[in-house]
């Protein structure tokens, strides 16, 4: 038997991408061993405000996060390939996770370890989106704790029943199972979120800002185009 492709999932507007997007990767590439993960900006983000930048500079955003996290893995040996891909992008109308996942089911096939990596903030709010309860039957979920996220008291009840159901505590189980397993990181925390950024571009100088919190190929465009102003 050919061993299984272990591939990560990270979705999200990425407006703008920033230094824990990048952490998050390089935790769980190294953690789970991952072969690729895939860097997923979504297309019509049905869930945001109409005030998201175009999906094109989005994109070319998330690229120019790639390029600084493809240094990182150099630099930490991890040996994850990272793609950065469009496929919500050029799907019309709302990007759905369920959507996006039957998708890439499709594309690496019924045996591949698929893995959504995602913060605790997601995880307390995915019973907000679409078809939620069908995405465990296609991947698996590798949460990072955030702060001012404490799942203990914040956790809806059907979540709690997707973990009771789900959840593991052995990180090498997403190794070997295709979907339908849920590993909570209690060691990874993210304190940072693209909206915070965003108001701090908007109410400060562009130099405020610094690569220890918007990779530096993302803040160069960011700089160059007058964005978030």
């Amino acid at each position: 038997m050919s061993a299984r492709k272990k591939i990560g999932i990270l979705g999200g507007t990425f407006d703008p991408p920033h230094i824990g997007h990048l952490k998050l990767a390089s935790h769980f590439a190294k953690l789970l061993q991952l072969d690729e993960l895939l860097f997923i900006p979504s297309g019509e983000p049905w869930q945001k405000n109409s005030g998201i930048t175009p999906a094109p500079i989005r994109l070319q955003l998330t690229e120019a996060a790639g390029v600084d996290l493809a240094r990182a893995f150099l630099y930490l040996n991890i040996a994850t390939q990272i793609g950065i891909d469009h496929i919500e992008i050029d799907r019309a109308g709302p990007s759905y996770a369920i959507d996006t996942v039957k998708a890439l089911r499709e594309r690496f096939g019924s045996n591949a370890s698929l893995t959504w990596l995602m913060g605790a903030d997601s995880l307390i709010s995915l019973p907000t989106w679409n078809s939620w309860e069908e995405l465990i039957k296609q991947v698996n979920f590798a949460v990072a704790s955030r702060p001012n996220h404490d799942l203990d008291s914040k956790i809806p009840p059907a979540v709690k029943a997707l973990l009771a159901a789900h959840q593991i505590q052995d990180p090498s189980a997403l190794e070997n199972s295709a979907y339908g397993l849920i590993y909570i990181d209690s060691k990874l925390s993210i304190n940072l979120s693209s909206t915070e950024l965003r108001n701090r571009l908007k109410s400060g100088p562009q130099g405020s800002l610094g690569s220890e919190q918007i990779p530096s190929h993302a803040l160069e465009i960011i700089t160059n185009l007058g964005l978030y102003q």
